[in-house]
């Protein structure tokens, strides 16, 4: 983990737009050369992502962008989706040009999170709490224009806030919500009862979930609360369970400051550590890794952002960290081969696990 200790800012890149948070970013997988970006007014911009150059923009939702991310065996395809009830595909070879494919819902759906499976073939967006149900939709990918496969409609009653496909099994997949469970689909089933494998009590509104662990067995889940949630989903009981508290004494700014919110996690390839990122209203960036014993500082950011950082994603194949923040600027950190851990100026701990009672799965 030492390379988190070595990131330093590379460069850049501000929206045109002063007023336009960068709410999402995703990058192309393998040898891709593309950064997305979704910002607050509704558009979505892509970089170069050696570099964060400009490329292209893309218009046409009609909500705000809840979900980003590109197609992993179909170069040149970036799909989001938005509270406007549609999925979009855009080609990234074609910057600038109208969505390639267009998935709708349910005229009454008003999607809160999306996902794409690692496969490329099944698309899935969870809604907001519409009257008594919400729903996750899915649709076949190659299928563009046609109505979804079906819904799942009794897993959570209120918004589903997260969709999170496994990184590997393409039907595996995570979904959390504002009734504070995270469930875990094995979509082989069939019906939404048999598909239903677990569901766990994050016991406060769910703000983000991802998978990680060795063979990606471990999914973290990060709360609107602040507070952390680890399963170890081979395991009966939850590894960790960390509020901000917690987080907040193993966590120092190099100017003191403390953390005022958690960002989300990111599952590190073939490490049982799950990375987790926070930060301060200042724009300062807080990296920690999370296991079943507990938090540990890995770094501190600073200089990249001057306001609230909304988002980021973890390049591993460059050792590159993406950011994203409510100053309009996407940031973007490399390691530095020449900086030692000890360079950094920061004050780092660790925690272990919390022994408050854990409670078992539903």
């Amino acid at each position: 983990m030492e390379k988190f200790t070595r990131l330093s800012l590379a460069t850049s890149c501000i929206s045109d737009n002063d007023h336009s948070y960068v709410l999402d970013v995703a990058l192309s997988p393998g040898g891709g050369t593309e950064a997305a970006a979704a910002l607050c007014d509704r558009s979505l911009r892509l970089h170069d992502k050696a570099t964060l150059r400009p490329v292209g923009e893309y218009r046409g939702h009609g909500g705000r962008v809840c979900g980003l991310t590109f197609a992993r065996t179909r170069p040149g395809l970036l799909y989001s989706a938005s509270a406007d009830g549609k999925v979009r595909g855009w080609d990234v070879r074609h910057p600038g040009t109208d969505a390639v494919q267009l998935f709708r819902g349910d005229p009454s759906h008003v999607f809160c999170s999306f996902d794409l499976s690692c496969g490329d073939a099944l698309l899935c967006a969870g809604t907001s709490l519409d009257g008594e149900d919400s729903f996750l939709v899915f649709w076949d990918s190659r299928k563009a224009g046609s109505p979804p496969l079906g819904v799942y409609s009794e897993s959570h009653g209120d918004d589903v806030t997260q969709v999170r496909f496994h990184p590997h099994d393409k039907d595996r997949m995570a979904s959390g919500g504002a009734d504070g469970l995270v469930n875990v689909f094995d979509l082989r089933r069939g019906s939404e009862d048999e598909a239903l494998q677990r569901t766990c009590d994050a016991a406060s509104s769910v703000a983000a979930v991802c998978w990680g662990g060795d063979h990606g067995e471990r999914l973290l889940c990060v709360r609107d609360d602040e507070g952390l949630r680890l399963w170890d989903l081979d395991a009966e009981q939850a590894d960790a369970l960390l509020d901000r508290s917690d987080a907040c004494r193993v966590t120092k700014a190099p100017d003191g400051r403390s953390l005022d919110y958690l960002l989300g996690g990111a599952g590190l390839e073939g490490r049982p550590q799950m990375l987790v990122a926070g930060g301060d209203r200042d724009g300062n960036i807080l990296l920690m890794e999370c296991d079943g014993d507990g938090l540990q500082q890995l770094g501190s950011l600073r200089g990249g952002h001057a306001a609230t950082v909304r988002c980021f994603a973890w390049d591993e194949a460059r050792g590159a960290l993406f950011t994203g923040g409510e100053d309009g600027l996407l940031s973007l950190w490399k390691v530095d081969r020449g900086k030692s851990s000890s360079a950094l100026k920061l004050k780092s701990g660790s925690l272990k696990k919390n022994k408050r009672a854990n409670p078992s799965p539903y």
